[in-house]
């Protein structure tokens, strides 16, 4: 499989356990009622079991009879789950949920999920039983990574921030007091030179001081260091060895910037392309910029639902891009009277709406039966057309026009359809 392929088919696992993590993430119990399991890939079926007909025993000492029973049957649903593993489970591990939800009315209905192979290992058994899931593990396997510090500097001021997968950071600033070229009356010019070269040898310590604080905590989970300005400060302060020796070591690049203030650090972001060509971000900038050109000159792109679904079916998309900020569902009403069958896609939330047939007029109803997610109706075209899957975050400005201007559906195409 290519990398490519790889990459798009962990991109829709990424987005399928994130909607279950959102879900998840709205279920609250009465008391602490839910049952979460994660389970590591080196631990036995058979330990996870005995573990949770322990739990299920000590249940029993609940006082309250609601929780009681409800404990003890969200752990039954888990046992009856565990049945269909061997040994083992699955690569990286399983997580399980389960537990009576409050439905609305003072009523309840138990929900039971199981998350085979999570993005990232488990790294260790664990079982919390409160009034909401424990989804925090899961959420975090799902943070976009790659982690670099960013640190922008001229004479006057200075940035410094992350770069935490997609998303630019900015987090401490400060302001110089290095006076300007030109000397006050009453000062030689010898005094003024040696107290300027002070300021700024200052300026730079709180600068390194700041950086320090920042990226020294977190000196082994760091990419890499990159820092910008004007020529020579950034140099300067490179060459001056002002910053922690393990940091200094992490610098992979210094780029010129125009700006030192927060906009400065999307500047070194967008100019350090080459030293971040595996950081997500410019892989999604890329693709973005790709769209657009070919929107405005080549043709060879599309976006919105149905014209994207057209395309797609056709075979002629290369490229589905899709916004991960998206939640959408489609809703097929099929006419019974003409045979036209329209489309409609809405907010994941909303229920669905009543329809009029676009062709005949006649009143079309729809079933939860004619409704689906819209990533996963377009996902599962493009696999079988051989198309590739990318989601575009919206950390960018190219990002949101995708989710805002173009609908979050959108595509690169292999040849000019006219649709």
């Amino acid at each position: 499989m290519s990398q490519e392929a790889e990459a798009g088919q962990s991109d829709r696992k990424k987005y399928e356990f994130r909607k279950v993590i959102e879900d998840l993430k709205n279920y609250e119990g009465s008391g602490t009622q839910l049952v979460s399991i994660y389970v590591p890939e080196d631990r036995q079926i058979s330990d996870v079991v005995a573990h949770v007909t322990q739990e299920h025993s000590e249940a029993a000492n609940i006082k309250s009879k609601q929780t009681r029973t409800a404990v003890q049957d969200a752990l039954t649903s888990i046992k009856d789950r565990l049945r269909y593993y061997d040994t083992y489970p699955p690569d990286n591990g399983i997580v399980l949920f389960s537990g009576a939800v409050n439905s609305g009315g003072g009523q309840t209905e138990m929900v039971t999920k199981v998350l085979e192979s999570p993005p990232q290992p488990i790294e260790s058994f664990r079982y919390h039983c409160d009034s909401d899931f424990l989804t925090e593990p899961l959420a975090d396997m799902l943070a976009d990574k790659g982690l670099y510090g960013l640190i922008v500097l001229d004479r006057r001021e200075a940035n410094v921030g992350w770069l935490k997968g997609k998303r630019i950071e900015p987090v401490k600033s400060a302001s110089s007091l290095v006076p300007g070229k030109q000397r006050k009356g009453g000062q030689s010019a010898q005094r003024f030179a040696r107290l300027r070269l002070e300021a700024i040898d200052n300026f730079y310590q709180e600068v390194a001081g700041m950086a320090n604080d920042l990226f020294v905590p977190k000196r082994h989970e760091i990419d890499g260091i990159l820092v910008g300005g004007p020529s020579p400060t950034k140099d300067e302060f490179l060459d001056g060895d002002y910053l922690h020796h393990e940091i200094q070591d992490s610098v992979i690049g210094k780029f010129d910037v125009a700006y030192t203030d927060e906009s400065g650090l999307k500047d070194l972001v967008d100019n350090a392309e080459d030293a971040l060509a595996d950081a997500e971000v410019m892989k999604d900038k890329k693709v973005m910029e790709t769209f657009f050109e070919q929107l405005h000159t080549g043709n060879e792109a599309t976006y919105g639902f149905e014209p994207t679904r057209e395309n797609l079916i056709m075979g002629a998309v290369d490229t589905l891009l899709i916004s991960e900020d998206l939640r959408k569902d489609v809703i097929s009403y099929d006419c019974t009277e003409c045979g036209n069958t329209d489309r409609k896609v809405i907010d994941r939330r909303k229920s669905t709406p009543a329809h009029s047939c676009s062709e005949c007029g006649a009143d079309v109803e729809a079933t939860e039966d004619d409704r689906e997610d819209a990533i996963d109706h377009l996902i599962e075209i493009a696999e079988q057309r051989g198309t590739e899957t990318k989601f575009i975050s919206t950390d960018f400005e190219k990002g949101e026009q995708l989710y805002n201007a173009f609908g979050g559906f959108a595509g690169l195409l292999r040849y000019n359809t006219g649709v």
